[in-house]
């Protein structure tokens, strides 16, 4: 039977690939759930993060957001899955300064180049880290602990979450811009670490705030500085590394990403509800209560500091020697 003249006319557009077709589609964007795509196990301070922020996008853009932690290969399983899923919005990324870091700490891991696989949506947060030390070292500075290190050069433990964690980039970006030489004592993972730091088995250590609060709470610690180039809430004496070494960043970050190739007017939808839900002080005084600064910031600003940061780590890593246990 022969079809139709309205049907006929309508058939080239169901030809089209997705991509090609009117934008109704695209302008009815969220039509269905959302996954949210993270490389972190639950429970812990970026994972309770994701899931508040996916709460509130959730009902800014009318459609459940539901986080998905696929865990492995330093978050390359959920990089990549998402590198790789079809660009419509409907699988995002929480990305980390991972994505800063693997492609020099690791280069065989997926994606190799997040910057053009990945299209950036806004930031969610950044969390700074505590330098902190054993009371017996007996330092209470920064210009204090840089000056112990230098007068017994490679004697100066300072242990870390793991080779290649952010907080191992800190403490080498802190010898480098110090110009102190140091022995890193890698763990797997931040409660070993400090265990060994209160047990003064290491000196030194640069700890995530909420990690590191009740060792310095307890005394079991001292407190020297913020890695940050603010002050931070939680632990508003203490001040930024930056002061005595001026220009010192380091922070873990978070921000929320989509596969390349998605279409504009969906990734503008997408970065409208995060800027309003990353707005909410509820939101925000909830994180705060993590040691989470959750950031307004666009895509525009997420693109910058993930290039910023890819050029940072990327250089220390290599000038540095750093290789993946």
């Amino acid at each position: 039977m022969p079809i139709g003249r309205r049907a006929a006319l309508a058939l080239p557009s169901l030809l089209l690939p997705w991509r090609a077709r009117p934008a109704a589609a695209q302008d009815a964007f969220p039509a269905r759930p959302i996954t949210i795509v993270s490389g972190y196990a639950p429970g812990g301070v970026t994972d309770v993060t994701s899931r508040a922020v996916a709460d509130r996008l959730s009902r800014e853009l009318g459609q459940p957001c539901v986080v998905e932690n696929r865990v492995g290969a330093a978050t390359a399983v959920a990089n990549n899955a998402v590198a790789q899923a079809r660009p419509d919005g409907y699988t995002l990324l929480m990305g980390t300064s991972t994505l800063a870091i693997n492609p020099a700490l690791q280069p065989n891991l997926a994606p190799k180049d997040p910057m053009r696989e990945l299209a950036p949506v806004g930031m969610v947060f950044r969390t700074a880290f505590v330098l902190h030390v054993h009371p017996g070292l007996g330092v209470g500075s920064t210009a204090e602990l840089i000056a112990w290190a230098k007068a017994r050069p490679g004697q100066l433990n300072f242990s870390s979450s793991g080779t290649g964690a952010v907080n191992h980039l800190a403490l080498a970006l802190f010898a480098q811009r110090a110009g102190i030489e140091v022995t890193h004592v890698p763990y797997r993972g931040g409660a070993p670490a400090l265990l060994d730091l209160r047990a003064g088995r290491v000196q030194a250590m640069f700890s995530a705030v909420l990690e590191a609060l009740p060792s310095l709470r307890d005394g079991g610690t001292r407190g020297l500085a913020i890695s940050s180039a603010g002050r931070e809430a939680l632990l508003p004496e203490l001040p930024p590394v930056a002061d005595v070494l001026p220009g010192f960043d380091a922070v873990f970050w978070q921000g929320l990403f989509a596969p390349a190739s998605t279409p504009a007017p969906v990734l503008a939808r997408l970065g409208t509800a995060l800027a309003a839900a990353t707005d909410d002080a509820t939101l925000r005084a909830r994180m705060a209560e993590q040691g989470v600064a959750i950031t307004t910031g666009d895509a525009a600003a997420l693109a910058r500091l993930l290039a910023a940061e890819t050029a940072l780590w990327g250089g220390l890593i290599r000038q540095a020697g750093i290789r993946a246990e």
